[in-house]
């Protein structure tokens, strides 16, 4: 085995681990200002090990380009790993507009988007790299 089939496969335990308490975090209705910005946090670090789990599987299998967060997705779906790059692609475009949203506002509407797309699409990601990792 060599060190970049291990790296995704390190990067997906990591990956699992913040899905898990993204997922904790989803379960959560109505949520004050703390549990929100906590959701927040536990969202920008799924996102973030998203992607770079999918740079690190596309790299095992070969694949070579840009390893920008959004052609990552892009990529995983040209190759028809995966058919729903789109919402993980606005997961990315909401993380880095939370990052300027200083009243909170923004991310009260993003939650919406969030709970009903973004996340969803998350858990097919993270369905998909658990049956790969427990396939090889």
């Amino acid at each position: 085995m060599d060190d970049r089939d291990i790296r995704w496969k390190q990067r997906f335990r990591n990956f699992e681990r913040a899905f898990l308490r993204l997922e904790e975090a989803l379960y959560q209705q109505e949520l004050n200002e703390l549990e929100r910005n906590g959701l927040l946090q536990r969202f920008e670090f799924t996102i973030e090990l998203a992607w770079k789990v999918t740079k690190d599987f596309l790299e095992e299998k070969g694949f070579t380009f840009k390893p920008s967060p959004k052609d990552t997705f892009r990529q995983a779906q040209e190759a028809k790993y995966i058919d729903y790059a789109q919402p993980l692609i606005d997961g990315l475009d909401i993380r880095n507009e939370l990052s300027h949203d200083y009243d909170g506002e923004l991310f009260r509407l993003a939650e919406i988007e969030l709970r009903n797309d973004i996340f969803p699409a998350i858990t097919q990601l993270y369905q998909f790299f658990e049956s790969e990792y427990e396939g090889s």
